[in-house]
């Protein structure tokens, strides 16, 4: 069986996203990094933050930042743009996460995976001092209706579907090309698994990941401290925990 992790062929960012990004990178680079006294970035995953990387050298001095990569994907595209990539010894002094979303609900929780880069990317969160998330507006909504990715260790494959569907969900083991599972890069399966309703997020992030088998859930409760909502024409506003 191939080992295929989840790194997409394509990075390309849709517009008008597209244009909000280099907006917003100019924003982060003015008023958030300088500001704050930024020097350790952590980079979560998807075409979202690809187009911010992209965007970074035309605004910084590269050699003042240091940046984490969650994936192999965006530390290929920061590599590229000539970005100071450290390793994971760093995380403990990560100072801003900037980082994209699946689903962001009334509460601004979030359902985050669509990548397979959630168990990398909640550790980046969880040590950052200030959590940064770029979202196109129609990610926002009132209520989730993304299944919720959650990666499991293979050898639990057949156990964690049964107790997914005990605990009301639908689990769908993530494929790609020729009907092959998809691999993270840690070596570990995906269920994008549905529910009807989820009344209460942080509850049930904590019931799924205790279930013996489960490597981390999908759902995101630790509040970021600025949300960038991007507009239809390209323009962006802020919304804050």
């Amino acid at each position: 069986m191939p080992n295929l992790n989840h790194s997409s062929s394509s990075h390309s960012v849709p517009s008008p996203l597209h244009d909000a990004i280099k907006n917003l990178a100019g924003h982060l680079v003015r008023y958030q990094f300088s500001k704050e006294n930024v020097q350790v970035v952590g980079l979560g995953s998807g075409s979202t933050v690809a187009g911010v990387v992209n965007e970074m050298p035309k605004l910084l001095d590269k050699t003042t930042l240091e940046f984490i990569a969650s994936s192999l994907q965006i530390k290929q595209e920061a590599e590229k743009n000539g970005l100071k990539i450290v390793d994971e010894d760093r995380i403990p002094n990560i100072d801003v996460v900037i980082d994209g979303a699946d689903q962001i609900d009334s509460k601004l929780f979030m359902i985050k995976g669509g990548g397979g880069a959630l168990l990398r990317e909640k550790v980046l969160i969880s040590a950052a001092r200030r959590v940064i998330i770029i979202a196109d507006s129609n990610k926002f909504v009132d209520k989730f209706s993304h299944p919720i990715p959650i990666e499991v260790h293979p050898f639990a494959r057949s156990i964690v579907s049964i107790k997914l569907q005990e605990a009301g969900g639908i689990p769908k083991l993530r494929t790609v090309q020729k009907g092959y599972p998809f691999i993270t890069e840690n070596g570990n399966i995906i269920y994008d698994t549905s529910f009807n309703m989820l009344y209460n997020v942080p509850t049930n992030e904590l019931k799924l990941k205790n279930i013996p088998g489960v490597v981390e859930v999908g759902l995101f409760t630790r509040l970021a401290d600025i949300y960038y909502k991007v507009k239809s024409d390209g323009s962006f506003e802020t919304v804050t925990s």
